[in-house]
């Protein structure tokens, strides 16, 4: 049974501000250690409850954040940018499930630690078409399980705040959750200690592997095709440079819509605009 461990960091123990999770910064370091830690205790609960395989994805930032000479020896990684699949890169490599570990809530989430979708330099909403026909609002949580919805992978179990843990289970269903901190404001929580949380993320992942063996399976998150998004731009000249990529629409003044007939294809168009609007 083969895992996938996709790790972020804004939602990792004891995060609470930009500065531990940006590399120039004095604190980084110590919270890279931190996510490792994490990161180590989900590898030792899916490993205790049965996988045989553990594949961890770096998914903040530049994609290079874990120290891989602390990492559980029993794991691979997948570091570094640009991937295919970016932050669930291997995610079509033979997965049974996967779990996400120190993820965020969308943008605009209240009492959410750092709330924000792809990019807080540029991106004020992103949306899709769910299958009742409706405009739902998808945060990084929803984007990348549908690209594990895409190849049949359930999202078995997540770690973060208490605000990404309940947008998860609302999307998800009833996925295992690990609270590793409650979120007081952006950059503010009540946060528990590492001993604390390794054992609160070790037992949850277990749980969700154990899971896989008892077929009590959450379905996988598999949007409609074709898949339709826009995403609003914080400012206007941000969606004129998004206009670049071929078969995006402009809407209206900061949001750009792109379809695509598949996940992959949509997730692909997603980054690629979002990186023009950067520039």
């Amino acid at each position: 049974m083969k895992i996938l461990i996709a790790a972020d960091m804004e939602g990792i123990t004891g995060v609470v501000h930009s500065d531990h999770t940006i590399s120039s910064h004095a604190e980084y370091g110590r919270f890279r250690m931190l996510m490792t830690q994490d990161v180590n205790a989900a590898i030792r609960g899916a490993l205790a409850a049965g996988a045989d395989e553990v594949i961890v994805s770096d998914g903040h930032g530049d994609e290079r954040n874990i120290l891989l000479e602390h990492l559980d020896p029993r794991a691979v990684l997948n570091s570094g940018a640009p991937r295919p699949f970016s932050m669930v890169e291997g995610v079509d490599s033979g997965v049974d499930g996967a779990l996400f570990i120190g993820y965020h809530a969308r943008v605009g989430t209240p009492n959410a630690i750092l709330d924000h979708t792809w990019s807080s330099a540029c991106v004020d909403g992103v949306w899709i078409v769910a299958a009742d026909g409706q405009w739902q609002p998808i945060g990084e949580i929803g984007l990348n399980a549908a690209v594990c919805g895409h190849f049949g992978v359930p999202v078995l179990m997540i770690s973060g705040d208490q605000s990404a843990c309940a947008e998860a289970t609302a999307l998800l269903g009833p996925i295992e959750t690990a609270v590793v901190k409650r979120a007081i404001g952006r950059t503010s929580a009540e946060c528990l200690p590492p001993r604390t949380t390794a054992e609160m993320i070790e037992q949850a992942a277990a749980r969700a592997v154990g899971r896989l063996f008892a077929d009590e399976l959450p379905k996988p998150f598999v949007l409609p095709s074709p898949i339709t998004a826009v995403i609003e731009f914080i400012r206007s000249e941000m969606a004129d440079a998004a206009m670049q990529l071929p078969g995006a629409r402009r809407l209206e003044g900061k949001r750009v819509q792109y379809t695509a007939q598949e996940m992959p294809e949509a997730y692909r168009g997603f980054r690629a605009l979002v990186s023009l609007a950067r520039v």
